[in-house]
């Protein structure tokens, strides 16, 4: 059995800012437009992270590592037994990050054929 977190300040104010966030986007055009904005910027890192391998070409294995790090970290935290069966803002957040990241990771492979 995990031990509980301790009560901190910090612990206290992330939750109350996520919870803001979630009662902040019960409204549909805000929710998409945050999803929006969070798939786009996973793109542009993915994208950033293929030209920056790319040019430099001596930091392809720890580029690459770095991604599969992030992604599969990513994929653990989506798998976690307190988001599995929630539909919330957070786990959709994580989703659309990672889509955008793959996305973008993608393209610039693409881009190199």
């Amino acid at each position: 059995m995990a031990p509980k977190l301790q009560s901190t300040n910090l612990h206290r104010s992330v939750g109350k800012g996520l919870s803001s966030l979630e009662i902040w986007a019960i409204n549909p055009w805000r929710r998409y437009s945050l999803l929006l904005i969070v798939l786009l910027t996973g793109f542009f890192i993915g994208s950033a992270i293929g030209t920056i391998n790319g040019v430099l070409a001596l930091m392809d294995p720890v580029g690459a590592f770095l991604t599969v790090l992030i992604l599969e970290f990513m994929v653990r935290l989506r798998r976690n037994r307190s988001f599995r069966n929630s539909n919330s803002l957070l786990l959709k957040t994580i989703d659309f990050a990672r889509m955008g990241l793959l996305y973008g990771l993608l393209l610039e492979g693409f881009k190199l054929l």
